[in-house]
């Protein structure tokens, strides 16, 4: 079995493959950047527990992480409880991707991640946005990942409207039918969605023109947003569990002496 594990700045996702790719359990930790590596160690058992799997099974695992002080913390943990060093996504690692970047290891390794399952999985050239915290677009064609565009998350845009509006209610993303808000929480909700998925329409747009070529999939994954989805002109699949699965082709790629390479 395969653990791989992608560490994001508020959740940390925990996945188990068998050798074949099949996934067995994912779940969602929350990001703690001051956790401990026994807190660590008892979080991943606890996991492990509930999905009635066995960390015996466990023959290799990969990590992947945005978080620098919690990296060290899982490194060592995994070692702890598995006997072996994960590979660790960034300098060093095979991806079999062209990264078209001034300096790598600002890349963040869902990016990869994500970039490799894509290439992989869906018809090219394609556009993969990563939502979490921020929102990544990058561009993918023919094994080599052009470039990317960096924006706030909406979920972000809305905490920073309650937070530095005095008469501004906290608000979550909800069902619109209309940029016509009658209401504070309904024009919040209005100009977030219709703002977002216009500028996703543009930034696509503009990477297409910028490239030279139309996308032939763009792919959605971290936090799921279908209300925006829904909202942008373009035709977007979500796929949840696009950095995992990037995660189990990275891990086979570099330690599978059987494959031919790229």
């Amino acid at each position: 079995m395969i653990l791989a594990i992608d560490v994001g700045n508020i959740s940390t996702t925990v996945a188990l493959f068998s050798e074949d790719g099949t996934l067995s359990f994912q779940s969602a930790l929350n990001t703690d950047p001051k956790m401990t590596d026994d807190r660590c160690a008892i979080d991943l058992l606890g996991v492990f527990s509930l999905y009635g799997a066995e960390l015996s099974a466990v023959t290799g695992s990969i990590l992947s992480s945005v978080v620098p002080p919690i990296t060290r913390t899982y490194v060592r943990t995994l070692i702890r409880l598995t006997g072996k060093a994960p590979l660790t996504v960034g300098a060093g690692l095979k991806t079999g991707l062209n990264i078209r970047a001034d300096t790598h290891t600002q890349l963040g390794g869902d990016i990869v991640a994500s970039a490799v399952a894509a290439v992989r999985l869906y018809p090219g050239p394609a556009i993969v946005i990563n939502c979490r915290t921020a929102v990544t677009f990058s561009y993918l064609r023919e094994r080599s990942l052009e470039g990317c565009s960096i924006m706030p998350g909406a979920e972000i845009a809305l905490e920073a409207l309650s937070r530095n509006g005095a008469q501004l209610p906290q608000v979550a993303i909800g069902h619109v039918d209309t940029p016509l808000g009658r209401n504070t929480e309904d024009a919040m909700r209005a100009g977030v969605l219709y703002g977002y998925s216009g500028a996703f329409d543009r930034i696509i747009g503009e990477m297409e023109r910028a490239a030279g070529a139309p996308a032939v999939a763009v792919v959605a994954t971290g936090t799921d947003m279908p209300e925006l989805y829904r909202l942008c002109r373009r035709e977007i699949t979500y796929d949840h569990d696009l950095p995992v699965k990037g995660l189990f082709f990275l891990y086979k790629k570099n330690t599978d002496r059987s494959r031919k390479p790229d």
